[in-house]
């Protein structure tokens, strides 16, 4: 079976867009020969810094023949209706068509439609142009002459030759003709920029991979990563040291060099005075070069490693001299920013938080620090931290945000606050809270331990949450600008793996009472004294209750305020749904049914997250019970028969049962049925409130026996009116006892 070789050569390629490029070559082209019926056996992209390859395997020559009958009007209709049955069957006169009796409709005229299979190589070169014309660049350009031309091509650096051959592994390829912008596609490539600029002439695929190789280019980036990694360690090794693997940087890397060559470098062993993440950090992001570390003084050495593009004639010493004077002189200005930072506390650096606005809505970074800081302060102790350490953990958190280092290189912030703050004596808490506070960063990173870690990082991404809902910037579709998803996703995790039992509904709260605080409420400034702590708002629900009243109105703007807009009221309700949502991912990932969890989630009041997730656990093993499916089954029958009614009568049954009426004129099965659902009903409260849900489950599970027996026995619609409704009341009570543990109707299956 023949194959497609395909290579859009550029100037260059940015490392960052490589792999995406070579996979949306891949799907447009086998998507597009796909649509018009070109099956294959194979795809496979590459990319390097200049090149993006396709090899497709086992394509057919040509496309399948085409051969079906169309329906035409009948004998005798309209000149325009026969007229345009020619036209779209590509037929000269009626004497081409035949004609068909139909016993129903009579005559009619039918054309018989053949069309051999297009050639592969004519739909290639149909195809590619329009597909590089196209092409999905996050950044592209115009170049030369031609981009004058509106519509010129624009790609990501100059497009500067295509190669594109088509054919069996017996016969010489051809190549496919086509022409883009002025660059007409052809076979011949180039190898390596500098050690082997000449011209390539290739046939296929399995030619084409080894002539590279041989012109100093490695095509495959998994290859060259492999390459990079390999020589990297044995350089290490052979120096007695370690490599710092860092997967992010060998990936940006090999997307640099053509021809891998791994080259060691080394700097005054006076920079490793600064902090190994530091050095690390200005090595990576100034020079891309890695880090080595010495097993036996368990610290950085002061050698690096780069990775050149060619194999210099001098052995690479020029190379490594000009990278060394560089990581010296980033060195250096790193050790500057090192020590002028130390000489300024960093309660001192507070003061310049407030000219750096977190949102032209929420205020500055001071005020947003405040807020934190009052949060932290209450979370405190129910996460077993010390109140006083949270709150200056909190105060101090942003504060290296306006030191030298992290303006140099912001991914250090949070890490280089713990560095100051143990610098100047505060206690070990408190420092590591500071760098901590901002994890986890993502699903695999790890959740702080040290409860002020865990009050302080609570509070950061819950006041995040509540401000943003509260102005009505919440993530949609795929959008998340502020990384409002991974910021629930922080507060889950952090509750989850610390066992920590959290309300959330007070805590969001208390959160939003310091925003309408900031936001010149004056009604909510007057109630405020009523909390003067979290734990007095978890424990007074009526409070809670005033407080979501308060909040109804939206916010309002003060002089010198930026104005926020949204109902506070309804934010509660819409982040408990945003944190089920949430919940139900970081489950589901572990194996947990999402029904389960809307299950849960639909019970009034059901806030906190550790003990959802406790009583989906519980209920996911009862269900798998024989008891389990059968009170489902059971739910559901009752259920059923309640909703036809309802909606039949246009009311709800939600009355208690005339236990009178049962006693004097009820079925003995109806009777039976309202002992041991009082019971059930009971014993399972009793076992919620001791959080012990499987003990809840198994009380529900007791009501199987009187609920078969029931449905077996007893008429629900009987003819007496009395009996028919209080007979929906005693299936309503049943629906409402499993409520006890969960809303049934939310479970699927």
């Amino acid at each position: 079976m023949p194959d497609l070789l395909l290579e859009l050569f550029s100037e260059e390629i940015p490392a960052r867009m490589q792999r995406r490029a070579a996979e949306d070559l891949k799907k447009l082209v086998t998507d597009a020969l796909v649509e018009r019926g070109f099956l294959y056996e194979g795809a496979q992209a590459f990319a390097t810094p200049r090149r993006l390859t396709l090899n497709v395997v086992g394509l057919p020559v040509k496309g399948q023949d085409v051969r079906e009958e169309r329906k035409g009007p009948r004998v005798g209709a309209p000149e325009a209706a026969v007229q345009g049955f020619l036209k779209s069957a590509g037929l000269a006169s009626l004497d081409q068509a035949k004609i068909e009796k139909d016993p129903k409709k009579g005559e009619f005229y039918v054309a018989l439609i053949e069309r051999p299979g297009r050639p592969t190589e004519e739909v290639l070169a149909e195809i590619i142009p329009q597909i590089v014309k196209t092409f999905p660049w996050p950044k592209s350009m115009r170049s030369g002459a031609a981009s004058a031309s509106p519509g010129s091509l624009r790609w990501v650096r100059p497009l500067q030759s295509i190669v594109c051959t088509f054919g069996p592994e017996t016969e010489e390829p051809v190549v496919v003709r086509f022409e883009v912008d002025g660059i007409v596609s052809g076979d011949v490539t180039h190898g390596h920029r500098f050690m082997a600029p000449g011209q390539i002439k290739v046939r296929r695929y399995d030619d084409y991979a080894p002539a590279l190789e041989r012109a100093k280019v490695v095509l495959d980036a998994d290859r060259r990563k492999d390459i990079i990694l390999h020589d990297a360690k044995d350089l290490a090794f052979a120096q007695g040291l370690e490599l710092v693997e860092d997967e992010g940087l060998l990936e940006e890397v090999a997307g640099l060099v053509e021809w891998p060559v791994v080259l060691m470098g080394s700097f005054d062993e006076a920079f490793l005075d600064i902090p190994p993440e530091v050095i690390r950090t200005t090595i990576r992001a100034n020079q891309k070069c890695f880090v080595l570390r010495d097993p036996r003084k368990d610290k950085l050495a002061n050698k690096f490693l780069l990775t050149s593009n060619l194999v210099a004639k001098d052995g690479g010493k020029t190379i490594v001299g000009g990278n060394e004077r560089v990581v010296r002189a980033r060195l250096s200005d790193a050790k500057f920013f090192w020590e002028t930072d130390q000489k300024v506390k960093l309660e001192d650096r507070l003061e310049k938080l407030t000219t750096i606005v977190f949102h032209e809505k929420l205020g500055t970074q001071y005020e947003r620090v405040e807020r934190i800081a009052a949060l932290a302060k209450e979370l405190a102790p129910i996460v077993g931290a010390e109140p006083a350490q949270a709150e200056r953990a909190a105060r101090l958190a942003k504060a290296d945000l306006v030191t030298e280092m992290v303006g140099e290189f912001p991914e250090l912030q949070g890490l280089m606050g713990r560095y100051y703050a143990a610098i100047q004596g505060e206690p070990v808490s408190v420092a590591s809270a500071i760098e901590e506070h901002y994890k986890p960063l993502g699903p695999s990173d790890r959740v702080p331990t040290d409860p002020v870690s865990v009050a302080v990082a609570l509070a950061d991404k819950i006041d995040t949450l509540v401000g943003f809902w509260a102005i009505d910037e919440k993530p949609t579709g795929s959008k998340d600008p502020y990384a409002l998803r991974r910021a629930a996703l922080g507060v889950i995790r952090l509750v989850l793996e610390n066992d920590i039992r959290l309300p959330l509904i007070p805590v969001l709260n208390f959160a939003e009472l310091r925003i309408a605080r900031q936001f010149g409420r004056a009604e909510v400034r007057a109630f405020e004294p009523a909390y003067t702590s979290l734990i007095e708002l978890i424990q007074n629900i009526e409070d809670r209750k005033k407080l979501t009243a308060l909040l109804f109105d939206p916010i309002d703007g003060v002089a010198g305020k930026p104005s926020a807009s949204g109902d506070l009221a309804s934010i509660i309700p819409d982040l408990l749904s945003f944190f089920a949502d949430r919940l139900k991912v970081y489950l589901r990932d572990q194996g947990a049914r999402h029904d389960l969890i809307d299950a849960v989630f639909a019970l009034e009041g059901q806030d906190d997250l550790l003990m959802i997730v406790r009583r989906v656990e519980a209920l996911g093993r009862f269900l798998d019970t024989e008891d389990g499916a059968n009170l489902l089954a059971g739910y559901r029958r009752a259920a059923n028969i309640l909703r036809i009614e309802e909606k039949k009568d246009g009311r709800a049954y939600n009355e208690e049962p005339n236990r009178h009426l049962i006693h004097e004129r009820g079925q003995p099965e109806e009777k039976v049925l309202l002992e041991v659902l009082e019971t059930a009903a009971r014993h399972a409260h009793e076992h919620v409130m001791r959080e012990d849900f499987e003990g809840a489950m198994r009380a529900l599970a007791e009501l199987r026996p009187a609920v078969d027996a029931f449905f077996d026995k007893v008429t629900v619609n009987a003819e007496d009116p009395e009996q028919r409704e209080n007979r929906l009341r005693l299936l309503n009570a049943i629906r409402e006892a499993t409520r006890t543990v969960a809303d049934f109707s939310r479970i699927e299956g």
